[in-house]
């Protein structure tokens, strides 16, 4: 594609992210923990932060949080070696993990609501609507929900996907404006940034998807394997007209730069029958 166009084209999408009225973020394990599991509570704070950034910009936001089962891991000190023990510390962690939200959002006096899903929730029609109206309500109410996947009674979040793929069902549902997934890495790279100090941020996903699927593919090894998720997740959502960004959580102000129209992280493109070539 012609680079004057790809610029317009990637500046259009920053500026549709940026005007989104109704914002799911998404935060992964790994920006809200330590390396030993424990709950870090700047981290923490600073995301309750960014998305009060957001929140105070007039924008309705629904955050997507995971790390119920790696607080739980470093609340009783126990790593879990199995499914069934990795569901019980989810609802040890998550209980400590809400605590903490509660603690950090009530320095802006901002009120936060739970909700616990499952990917059923969403399929089923009479459960999701249920879903959908309680969200409603407490967006009209000015308070902030925070939704994990219900570790304890599924196990495919566990195993994969640590909420990337709930998070997209959820933007997609609820008519989002924008998606947010927040990691540890500033996007998605041309390989493994972790590994590869010659990696380099690819600014912008649209019709070459094919392309960066197959570089994640190749270079997704250990922690580093759940960008595949979020690339999978992030393109679901472009495949509905809505733009996603993959971005570093603790890059400063992320969530400021998302709303200002900066090119922050890597951003997917709205698909609209289009091709750029």
């Amino acid at each position: 594609m012609s680079s004057n166009k790809g610029i317009d084209t990637i500046a259009a999408a920053r500026m549709q992210a940026a005007n989104g009225e109704r914002v799911v973020v998404k935060a992964g394990t790994n920006s809200l923990t330590d390396e030993q599991s424990n709950l870090d509570d700047a981290k923490l704070d600073k995301l309750v932060d960014d998305i009060t950034d957001l929140h105070n910009a007039g924008k309705d936001v629904i955050f997507v949080s995971s790390g119920a089962v790696g607080a739980g891991k470093g609340r009783i000190g126990f790593n879990g070696e199995t499914i069934e023990e990795s569901q019980a510390l989810s609802t040890v962690g998550q209980s400590y993990l809400m605590r903490r939200y509660t603690e950090s959002f009530e320095r802006y006096d901002r009120k936060i609501a739970q909700i616990l899903l499952t990917q059923h929730d969403l399929e089923n029609p009479e459960r999701f609507t249920n879903f959908r109206n309680t969200i409603e309500t407490l967006l009209e109410w000015d308070i902030i929900p925070i939704i994990n996947e219900n570790d304890a009674v599924t196990i495919q979040e566990i195993q994969i996907g640590d909420n990337d793929m709930l998070s997209s069902s959820v933007a997609i549902g609820l008519d989002a404006d924008l998606l947010v997934t927040l990691t540890d890495v500033g996007g998605v790279y041309t390989g493994n940034p972790k590994d590869d100090p010659n990696a380099e941020r690819i600014e912008a996903v649209s019709n070459n998807y094919a392309t960066v699927q197959s570089i994640v593919e190749a270079t997704s090894s250990g922690s580093f394997g759940g960008i595949r998720t979020k690339v999978q997740g992030a393109r679901g959502v472009s495949e509905h007209g809505i733009p996603a960004i993959i971005a570093q959580s603790t890059e400063e102000n992320v969530l400021q730069k998302v709303a200002a129209g900066e090119p922050v992280g890597t951003i997917f493109l709205p698909i609209n029958g289009e091709t750029d070539e």
